[in-house]
């Protein structure tokens, strides 16, 4: 008779329904367990597209299209143009995301603590997050992935710090993990997956779930004057005018730095109770 394996040990057991706990349990603890050993003790996130180019690898698109040598009457050379041009548009905001964090990361090294502070934050994946780790990166510091696995392969980007590229199965734990440390949050454009998640954070915020002050940047005011507006909510009274002030508008990587150093020093670096003083490496939630 075959020796029983230990139901911790169980592929079988712990891929089943019954095990779903476990799981759960598993995407709390062990990146808790890697935040401590390298010394994470808080976030700057920043989400947007993973649409986004860089804009050297959408002039090089533009290259290989014109290469091609196709007539300018051909459709579908004329539709793939007009893509390109459009991916060469938005490559700004990948260039702009790349520089902001290289801001905030060369920002704080300066820093005098023996954790590792502010450490920028993404989802992981390409565009906009790529673009987040590779600034990081560029800046000297640690930077962290929060990659989610999915039916259609999003795979993490190569600028993410070794040690800190995590894969998550449950969305509301990759959240958790995104809400938990964070202490403030840079939205540049991006479709239905950047809005649950600014919203997301709004919300805990207005709600006062979160024991901590996080600051929110919309970047690219063209983009979200269009897409996003807010007055009309406060007007009908189903917020606070006051919420409105949860969000402040950049277009520049130097205006968006100078407002998340301002408020992560005025919040988050001036201790204002031995409470707060004393808070862990990893951060506090409420509840």
């Amino acid at each position: 008779m075959s020796q029983q394996p230990l139901a911790y040990l169980y592929p079988e057991f712990l891929e089943s329904p019954e095990a779903r706990p476990i799981r759960i349990l598993s995407e709390y603890l062990e990146p808790l367990r890697r935040f401590r050993e390298q010394k994470i003790q808080d976030t700057v996130v920043f989400f947007g597209s993973a649409r986004v180019a860089s804009r050297e690898r959408a002039e090089l698109a533009l290259r290989t299209l014109r290469a091609r040598g196709v007539s300018d009457a051909d459709e579908q050379y004329i539709k793939e143009l007009n893509k390109i041009r459009r991916a060469l548009e938005w490559a700004r905001y990948y260039e702009d995301a790349r520089e902001l964090a290289r801001l905030l990361t060369a920002w704080t090294l300066s820093l005098q603590s023996e954790n590792h502070r502010f450490v920028v934050t993404s989802g992981g994946g390409p565009g906009i997050m790529e673009a987040a780790n590779r600034g990081a990166r560029e800046g000297g510091g640690k930077t962290i992935g929060l990659n989610i696995r999915l039916p259609f392969e999003q795979s993490a980007n190569p600028y993410i710090t070794e040690g800190l590229h995590f894969e998550f199965h449950y969305f509301f734990m990759r959240k958790f993990w995104f809400a938990y440390l964070s202490k403030a949050l840079v939205i540049f454009p991006g479709g239905f997956g950047t809005l649950d998640e600014l919203f997301e954070i709004l919300t805990l915020v207005q709600t006062d779930k979160l024991s901590k002050k996080i600051g929110v940047v919309l970047y690219g005011r063209e983009y979200w004057d269009q897409v996003l507006d807010l007055k009309p909510m406060a007007e009908w009274g189903a917020i606070a005018e006051k919420d409105l002030e949860l969000l402040h508008y950049a277009d520049t990587p130097a205006d968006a730095f100078q407002h998340l150093r301002d408020h992560l020093i005025a919040h988050h670096l001036q201790p204002t109770t031995e409470e707060e003083a004393a808070t862990p490496a990893i951060a506090k939630t409420r509840g």
